[in-house]
C-alpha cells in the first residue's frame, strides 16, 4: 500500500513539474525567427569587420603559439604566456573599440595590466632566491600602478562623460530662474 502511494505521489510531482515547465519553453517569436535564440543572434549582431579582426587575432595567436613549440623550459612557458597575453589584450582592445564605453576601456586596460603581470611573473621564474623575490615585487608594483592608472582613467572618463552631457547652459539657468522666481514672490 505504501509503494502505491509513493508511486502516485512521485507521478503527480513529475506531471506537475512537467506542466509548469512547458509554458516556459514556448516563445512568442514567429516561426523560423532566430530572435529567440541568443547564440544564433551573436553572429548576426557582430559586423563582418569585427569578425574578421577577431579571426585575425585568433590566427596570430595560433602562429605565436606554434613559434613557441621549438623552445623548452621556462623560455617556452614565457613564450606561451606572451602569446596568450597578446591574444587577450588584443581581444579586450577590440571589444573596447566595438563597445566604445568608458567601462570597456577600463576593462581593456585592466586586462592589459593583468596579462603583463602574468608574463612578468613567468619571466621571474628564471631567477632564484632574492632576485626572484625582488622581480616578483617589481612586477606586482608595476601591476598595481597600471591598475591604479586604469581606475583613475575610468574615473576621469566617468567624470568627463557626465559633465559634458550635463554642462548644457539651460540646466543652471533653469535652477537660477526657479530660485529667482521663488525670491520674487517672497519680496
Amino acid at each position: 500500500m505504501k509503494m502505491k502511494t509513493l508511486y502516485a505521489a512521485l507521478s503527480g510531482a513529475f506531471l506537475l513539474g512537467a506542466a509548469t515547465l512547458a509554458p516556459a519553453q514556448t516563445s512568442n517569436a514567429p516561426a523560423g525567427s532566430t530572435v529567440a535564440h541568443p547564440v544564433k543572434n551573436t553572429e548576426s549582431s557582430m559586423s563582418a569587420d569585427y569578425r574578421a579582426q577577431k579571426k585575425q587575432i585568433d590566427d596570430a595567436y595560433k602562429q605565436d603559439k606554434a613559434a613557441c613549440k621549438g623552445q623548452s623550459g621556462n623560455a617556452k612557458d614565457v613564450c606561451m604566456k606572451e602569446a596568450k597575453a597578446k591574444e587577450k589584450i588584443a581581444k579586450a582592445d577590440l571589444e573596447a573599440q566595438r563597445k566604445g564605453t568608458s567601462h570597456a576601456q577600463y576593462e581593456a586596460a585592466k586586462t592589459r595590466a593583468e596579462q603583463n603581470y602574468d608574463v612578468a611573473k613567468e619571466k621571474c621564474d628564471d631567477q632564484k632566491g632574492a632576485e626572484k623575490s625582488a622581480c616578483k615585487k617589481s612586477a606586482k608594483g608595476d601591476y598595481d600602478k597600471a591598475l591604479a592608472e586604469a581606475k583613475s582613467a575610468r574615473g576621469s572618463m566617468a567624470s568627463n562623460a557626465p559633465s559634458s552631457s550635463t554642462t548644457p547652459p539651460p540646466a543652471p539657468p533653469s535652477s537660477s530662474s526657479t530660485s529667482s522666481s521663488k525670491t520674487s514672490p517672497g519680496k
